[in-house]
């Protein structure tokens, strides 16, 4: 029988005129007569007047508190029966308000102490509008939701693509999605990579196919120093240069064994590799941001997204000023569907923006250009009452960092996307901010994935037009395509099909 150390509740039966609060320490009896006594006796004391009393149709509780210092033990089963009587005790009232009382607390644990963790399938954002007419009867062929939004995505018009993967670093995993002695597979820029960290803490990224009869290494394989382990033959190859080490069953292994060793870089919580069609070695690196490096910031959140468009598409919208006020003005309380955009009930708050957009022509960062960004929440188009500023650095042609100054203090957003496809982008934002921002942090990362939704929304469903029709004002629109096309060369992949089988 086990046996309980910790605090506690006892209930006894006590006249309804009486109250009494019993300790190790001290008891207090509270009467009719108001009277206030002190006294140095335990529970055997306050059974017993309890019982003298003769009361036993109505009762209250005797509160008794054992701390590890009195070294005073009961069993589990008393315990547990104790709980029980106690429980017995409670009004309907009490337990629609204790019940009342967890699910707030459970809801404050999860959307304000607990980091965020927004997550959208492809289907689950703007094809509501699309499948409003047709859902039902796709439904009735036994058609599921995404089995609609697949055949959707096979009737809409991709348009003139420029080159599908470009040239320079991507992200394949979040830092704390690979511990140390795991191993992933992740599927991107029309390859297959087996990412694994090592006891020591180092990620490594090799082909994941292994060369001997083809494999999967990172489904099933194992980590053995710094090297991977091929779940089929027990072939290991080295995360450091991708040569075989060893080979269980020979004794001799062949000089040219080896395995494709991709180039990456863990920094701000990623796992990068680097990609380029011409296999030149790379020429920048993203930059650590010291107080995520030195988890001076607390991480507050994330969302993740998938994404039916070109990887263009997404930075693009860094040059398009003109849509800020169009998708981006509504207020926020009128969420994501953009048909909704214009609610009454939110009609008398909107946000302003204004933005400038430039590349960066300094030597060695011409790879970056500086988004400058000033937002208002403004009431009845008179009274501001929240505002920010941010300085967006887009770092190559997948990762940005939004340095914001808020009404409150900094923080940082930072945006990845991962191209899983040719016209599938997964994206994906980490927020980190001060600890005295925590609250705070997790509203802007609220406000940011609704936000974001709203540019998804226009993204799943537009073409790509290579000559776009431009007006002065969308000058920045054709500098920024300019300036994106330095990521891709001669040999870089061009979008020739579509897939038929599309994983989500």
């Amino acid at each position: 029988m086990g046996i309980v150390s910790h605090s506690y509740l006892t209930a006894r039966k006590v006249p309804k005129s009486t109250f009494t609060y019993s300790s190790p320490v001290a008891s207090l009896v509270l009467t009719d007569n108001s009277q206030l006594t002190s006294d140095s006796q335990h529970l055997g004391e306050s059974e017993a007047m309890n019982e003298s009393s003769g009361n036993a149709g109505s009762t209250y509780l005797v509160w008794r508190t054992l701390v590890d210092v009195s070294c005073e033990w009961i069993s589990v089963d008393q315990y547990v029966i104790l709980a029980i009587d106690y429980m017995s005790e409670l009004t309907l009232s009490t337990w629609v308000y204790l019940l009342a009382t967890s699910a707030l607390l459970l809801l404050a644990v999860k959307y304000i102490i607990m980091p965020i963790n927004w997550v959208k399938d492809l289907s689950e954002v703007g094809y509501d509008c699309m499948l409003e007419n047709g859902v039902s009867a796709g439904r009735r062929r036994g058609k599921s939701k995404r089995e609609l939004v697949k055949e959707i995505r096979h009737q809409r018009q991709v348009g003139t693509l420029p080159p599908v993967y470009p040239n320079g670093w991507f992200v394949l995993l979040e830092s704390d999605d690979l511990r140390a002695g795991q191993v992933k597979h992740v599927a991107a820029l029309g390859e297959n990579f087996a990412i694994f960290r090592t006891q020591e803490g180092v990620a490594h990224v090799l082909n994941a196919y292994c060369p001997h009869l083809g494999a999967n290494m990172g489904v099933g394989g194992s980590v053995h120093g710094d090297c991977l382990e091929c779940p089929f033959h027990s072939w290991r190859f080295s995360g450091v240069d991708g040569k075989c080490t060893s080979i269980s069953y020979s004794e001799k292994v062949p000089e040219f064994a080896r395995v494709k060793k991709w180039t990456s870089y863990e920094v701000n919580s990623f796992i990068f590799i680097w990609f380029h069609a011409e296999n030149e070695e790379p020429t920048w690196y993203p930059e650590p941001i010291q107080p995520i490096q030195e988890k001076k910031w607390v991480y507050r959140g994330r969302n993740e997204f998938y994404v039916n468009s070109h990887i263009q598409e997404i930075p693009e919208n860094g040059g398009d000023v003109a849509h800020l006020a169009a998708v981006h003005g509504p207020s926020i309380f009128n969420g994501s569907d953009l048909r909704l955009g214009q609610r009454l009930l939110w009609s008398f708050t909107h946000h302003e923006w204004v933005a400038k957009w430039d590349p960066n022509t300094e030597p060695g960062k011409t790879h970056t250009a500086t988004m400058l960004l000033k937002h208002e929440i403004r009431f009845f188009n008179k009274i501001s009452l929240i505002g920010m500023d941010v300085r967006a650095e887009q770092i190559g042609p997948s990762y940005v960092e939004l340095h914001m100054e808020t009404s409150f203090g900094k923080m940082i957003l930072l945006q990845c996307i991962t191209p899983l496809e040719p016209m599938l982008q997964k994206v994906v934002h980490r927020l980190y901010c001060p600890p005295l921002l925590y609250l705070y942090g997790s509203i802007v990362i609220w406000g940011e994935s609704i936000m974001f939704e709203r540019d998804v929304m226009v993204w799943n469903h537009k073409t790509y037009i290579e000559k776009p029709l431009l007006v002065r004002e969308d000058r920045n629109i054709a500098r920024h395509r300019r300036w994106y096309s330095q990521f891709y060369t001669e040999h870089s992949p061009r979008f020739t099909f579509q897939k038929e089988s599309l994983d989500w």
